[in-house]
């Protein structure tokens, strides 16, 4: 099937769900983002910032782009001014250094707050007392130019679907949680960004409004220079 068929089929898997798909074009070349962009799919995801600034400065300028990956501080600058959403905010310093350059591109930057749900150790994010710790600590005024707009969480990578099932319905559970709990301009919960190519049908049965999709639409990642 090529991109555009993979995409559509998607697509209509996702339809009467609450979840909408994130292409993950990392290591995919501009031509099969423009093949996608051409029948009317507008939102990427990236996972290293170098390939995002390059790609956003040479493909049409309404693309929603997702930084998905790894977030490191000193590389917030090169992506504050255009990303659409960072999913995998996974320490205040981040935040911190996310709404400085939110501040200095005059931008209130939507971000997802990433929850540490599987049993790896290699897994980035907050635990979930770390994130209701912050949210007590009332530090949230101090980010203007950012607003947390969900949570994301990646799964063990097994292929115990039961266990899968489990970290994303724990992970729905602590979303509907502090949804109800906490209200702040800058927290404002809508999505909850789960699912991958591997997963991502147990994630929408569990409620999530991201799937971040990549080798099912484009074929094995290409990591050669």
């Amino acid at each position: 099937m090529s991109v555009v068929d993979q995409i559509q089929s998607i697509n209509k898997e996702l339809e009467n769900t609450q979840a909408k798909l994130i292409a993950v074009s990392k290591t995919k070349p501009n031509e099969l983002i423009i093949e996608a962009y051409e029948h009317g799919h507008r939102a990427f995801g990236e996972n290293k910032v170098q390939e995002l600034v390059d790609k956003a400065s040479e493909l049409p300028k309404d693309i929603e782009w997702h930084m998905i990956g790894h977030l490191q501080r000193n590389k917030v600058k090169y992506i504050a001014p255009f990303v659409h959403l960072i999913h995998g905010v996974d320490t205040i310093k981040l935040l911190k250094e996310i709404n400085k350059e939110g501040r200095k591109n005059n931008r209130t930057i939507p971000c997802l707050l990433q929850v540490h749900i599987a049993e790896e150790s290699t897994k980035f994010g907050f635990s979930e007392d770390e994130i209701e710790e912050f949210l007590k600590s009332g530090q949230l005024g101090e980010f203007e130019h950012v607003v947390i707009v969900g949570l994301m969480g990646m799964a063990t990578n097994t292929s115990n679907e039961s266990q899968v099932k489990k970290e994303f319905a724990g992970l729905k559970s602590f979303y509907e949680t502090i949804k109800t709990k906490y209200s702040h301009p800058q927290f404002d919960l809508k999505e909850i960004s789960m699912g991958m190519s591997g997963d991502y049908r147990i994630a929408v049965k569990e409620g999530s409004t991201i799937v971040r999709i990549g080798s099912t639409i484009f074929g094995a990642r290409n990591y050669a220079k």
